[in-house]
């Protein structure tokens, strides 16, 4: 299982717009649908990723767990799904049916939105403050699969944390790591 991990982004970069399918409700979900004014999640994720899997749990209770101090958070797959068809629609609204996702998970069929966000993994995250400005793009926390790290999503919830105290959010950042997105051949 090779790892990749994220591209360097400037922190102050302001979200890119983006109107996609939510795979559980079959509506079309935009970046204005689940903008915050406290903080936004965007998360690039897949069915298939082993590191995906491994911190999948956690990262649902701490949605739901951010969700009541108002943080949004929005799941997007952008794999390729001819050739990983475990990551297309039908599965992905069967894994966010499954775990009860509190937030939307978007098909990013052209895979347009992950090149606009210079995605390069799953999971990968991306948190943008209140006036919806890069703050935080790192991992999950330092738990990867047969580490024997707890998956704790420490790191992520210290970046939360920060925007929603109205604290700097750390600069150090560490990236994400996970599998590299399936890009569909050109």
């Amino acid at each position: 299982m090779a790892a990749y991990s994220n591209a360097q982004i400037d922190l102050g970069t302001k979200a890119h717009n983006f109107a996609l399918l939510d795979t559980a409700s079959d509506a079309l979900v935009s970046l204005t649908d689940v903008a915050s004014p406290k903080a936004t999640v965007i998360m690039f994720i897949s069915n298939h990723c082993p590191y995906v899997q491994h911190i999948l749990d956690e990262l649902v209770d701490v949605a739901a767990e951010y969700k009541t101090k108002g943080v949004n958070f929005v799941a997007i797959s952008s794999n390729d799904a001819m050739t990983y068809p475990q990551d297309g629609p039908q599965q992905m609204k069967a894994l966010a049916l499954d775990y009860d996702f509190s937030f939307p998970y978007l098909y990013d069929q052209t895979q347009q939105v992950a090149r606009t966000y210079e995605a390069e993994c799953t999971p990968e995250f991306f948190v943008y403050d209140g006036k919806m400005g890069l703050a935080y793009h790192g991992q999950f926390d330092d738990s990867r699969p047969n580490n024997g790290k707890p998956v704790t999503g420490n790191d992520l919830r210290t970046a939360l944390d920060a925007l929603l105290t109205r604290q700097p959010v750390p600069q150090e950042q560490a990236p994400s790591v996970g599998c590299s997105i399936k890009w569909r051949d050109s």
